[in-house]
């Protein structure tokens, strides 16, 4: 029978989660989007819904504890009779569903040209099927990823689970056990006798093969394609988590030490000048920009792939719009800094810096955490201590719902620091179009891409959490997937 606790929580998770991004969609929505664009705030609400959960299944997981072998019967005090296989393969396939079909599908429809702007006020003018337009470009989405998706799992979906042979004598040589009946027709461990002298020099017997087989084994496609999008992944996470988790409490710490103060007339008029000689600068760089791409319109210069100097030109002009939008970006970020300091230094809220150096304080010390436990237990061929195994276990003595609150904190924490580290590699770099989350200045395409980014490191997150919490959560459904089959993937085995 499920524990009603956990039935509790989970609905309650999930409700909050729901709650959070709605919320982050009225606070962070463009006012162009205010009454428009409500499927892709329905696609962004469902996909932050959907990261969190597949983040926090693992704490569930925890708590759970169906890997337990007293959940088969003799012992099930310690399990809470969820069926978290069912509840990962949900999670398996609900990622790639938003990764591949509604987000595309969402960013194709917002963007789509419907044709009325260029039409004017023509007499008889339809506009363009937006839906059309998407459904056009997603079905190429849909053949390209599905093929990849099916030749992948055609060709790598065997697992090469090393075991160690040990073999022991007849059951004729065994021990002869008494079990005391039980007056209340429930088996329990009192029941047993003592282990023996004759039960040690059974074990003795035992011979144990000193060299490792294999299982070879074709694992199912939901755990496969968790697998597939963990890899894939796993050069995001790897990448922006590590900024992250040094981006995310310097930021915070220097959000109080850059706070707003009250500048006097020279230092306001110093400021006011060089920003609007940036602006001008800007406008130049535009209007530039903007003659460049309608003489080579006008010139008709046209290029294919296989076209060298084209491909040249094109990644050039890439890099320099990149380069636009990151001083514009830049000066905005200080134009709004410019007006916190003068207009609207009165009406500006000074917990906001505050709550940004406790938020760093208590940021910094978990990426100090994560930073040692990766170091003591992970990198080293055999760890050098448990480390936050230790901590997560001592609560189970005393109040085990503090341990799995710990993992859940843990775990979203690093799948925070992948989207922040995301923004601060993009901003630096400028490899991609950068979309920062703003009060009322995000638009939807921004939000699409974030929370796209969000649910791809969301497995990789799942799958660093359980291996760096392997001591803690042997007992977990999720142990079994990544720990034993993913792990030893045919092509995939050589990454992790």
């Amino acid at each position: 029978m499920a524990d009603v606790f956990l039935i509790i929580v989970t609905v309650v998770a999930f409700f909050i989660l729901l709650v959070v991004g709605l919320y982050l969609v009225v606070k962070f929505q463009h006012p162009d989007d205010k009454n428009d664009a409500y499927l892709p705030k329905l696609i962004v609400i469902l996909g932050f819904v959907t990261s969190g959960a597949t983040v926090l299944l693992l704490p569930l997981d925890k708590a759970n504890g169906e890997g337990y072998p007293g959940c088969d019967g003799y012992d099930t005090k310690l399990c809470g009779g969820l069926n978290m296989e069912l509840f990962w393969s949900i999670m398996y396939w609900m990622v790639p569903v938003f990764l591949f079909l509604l987000i595309p599908f969402s960013t194709f429809y917002y963007e789509a040209d419907d044709g009325m702007l260029m039409a004017g006020t023509s007499i008889g003018a339809k506009p363009n099927s937006r839906i059309k337009e998407a459904l056009k470009y997603e079905t190429f989405v849909v053949v390209i990823f599905g093929l990849i998706f099916a030749m992948t799992y055609l060709f790598l979906n065997e697992t090469a689970i090393p075991v160690r042979e040990v073999t022991g004598p007849s059951f004729s040589m065994g021990a002869t056990y008494t079990i005391t009946e039980n007056p209340g027709g429930v088996f329990s461990l009192t029941q047993l006798a003592p282990m023996g002298d004759q039960d040690i020099a059974v074990l003795q017997l035992n011979r144990v093969n000193e060299t490792l087989g294999t299982i070879n084994l074709n694992i199912n496609a939901s755990a496969f394609y968790a697998g597939l999008l963990a890899w894939l992944g796993w050069f995001f996470f790897a990448l922006f988590g590590g900024i992250g988790l040094a981006a995310m409490p310097l930021d915070l710490i220097l959000m109080f030490v850059h706070r707003p103060r009250h500048m006097d007339a020279v230092e306001f008029a110093e400021a006011q000048i060089s920003l609007r000689d940036r602006v001008n600068e800007l406008v130049d760089c535009g209007e530039l920009l903007k003659l460049e791409r309608e003489q080579r319109a006008q010139e008709g210069r046209r290029g294919g792939f296989f076209n060298k100097e084209a491909r040249k030109q094109a990644a050039e002009e890439k890099k320099t719009m990149l380069q636009f939008k990151q001083a514009v970006y830049l000066l905005e970020e200080d134009v709004e800094d410019f007006q916190n300091c003068t207009e609207n230094y009165n009406t500006y809220n000074p917990l906001i810096p505050i709550g940004g150096l406790i938020g760093g304080i208590c940021a910094f010390i978990i990426s100090f955490f994560w930073i040692l436990h990766i170091i003591l237990y992970m990198l080293p061929e055999t760890p050098v201590t448990p480390f936050l195994n230790d901590y997560f276990l001592w609560f189970d003595n005393w109040f085990p719902l503090f341990g799995v609150l710990s993992v859940a904190l843990f775990s979203f924490y690093l799948l925070m620091c992948a989207v922040k580290g995301c923004f601060k590699f993009g901003l630096r770099f400028l490899f991609f179009q950068v979309h920062p989350m703003k009060y009322n200045k995000t638009y939807m395409s921004s939000m699409l891409f974030n929370i796209g980014l969000i649910l791809l490191c969301a497995l990789p997150v799942v799958q660093f959490c359980s291996s760096a919490f392997r001591d803690y959560a042997r007992y977990t459904t999720i142990n079994q997937v990544f720990n034993v089959q993913i792990e030893y993937l045919k092509f995939f085995g050589w990454f992790w």
